[in-house]
């Protein structure tokens, strides 16, 4: 049952300029949240976390465990990038200061937060076209929010976790352990 539930929950997003298997995050420009273009390249050498998020969404708990991870691992080299998306059932309505006071009021997230993005459909961001379609991870879409992407240490795609998977859970944080380790 979990492996139905896993394929029918799930969520990611990011920015690329061309949309191919062999692409690298490094190649990708995003915005944060207060639209300031970031180079994803600045994380080469860090192990990334990907998490495409929303505030009125049965998985928005999930902040609290990205955030406790972020603290666990950052001082060793990792990072937690969220992006909000409004997808999925209009769950990520808010504005970016909007999205960014809920965040900090309510999850006490310090990890980067980005821009809006879409991750399905005409408008999905190429960084999440490249993410769900790649040889890692091979061809799927994002199905809901709190999709997950690991990156390892020179921007490759690690492995992909569906929104039912805990950020905090054993398979998460022992991939990211491992790749730390790296």
């Amino acid at each position: 049952m979990g492996n139905i539930i896993s394929s029918l929950t799930g969520s990611s997003l990011f920015n690329l300029s061309s949309s191919s298997n062999s692409a690298n995050v490094s190649e990708f420009s995003v915005k944060d949240i207060n639209l300031n273009e970031v180079k994803l390249s600045d994380y080469k050498g860090k192990v990334l976390l990907i998490v495409n998020v929303a505030s009125k969404c049965g998985f928005t708990s999930q902040y609290a465990d990205l955030q406790k991870i972020y603290e666990m691992y950052k001082d060793q080299g990792f990072e937690v990038l969220g992006f909000p998306c409004n997808d999925f059932g209009g769950q990520e309505p808010g504005t970016n200061e909007e999205i960014k006071n809920f965040c900090s009021l309510n999850y006490k997230v310090t990890f980067p937060m980005f821009d809006k993005v879409h991750v399905k459909g005409d408008g999905k961001a190429p960084l999440f076209d490249w993410l769900t379609n790649n040889s890692v991870t091979g061809k799927s879409s994002i199905k809901w929010n709190f999709e997950k992407f690991v990156i390892d240490k020179k921007g490759n795609i690690v492995d992909r976790f569906r929104s039912t998977t805990k950020p905090d859970g054993k398979k998460i944080t022992s991939l990211i352990e491992r790749e730390l380790s790296k």
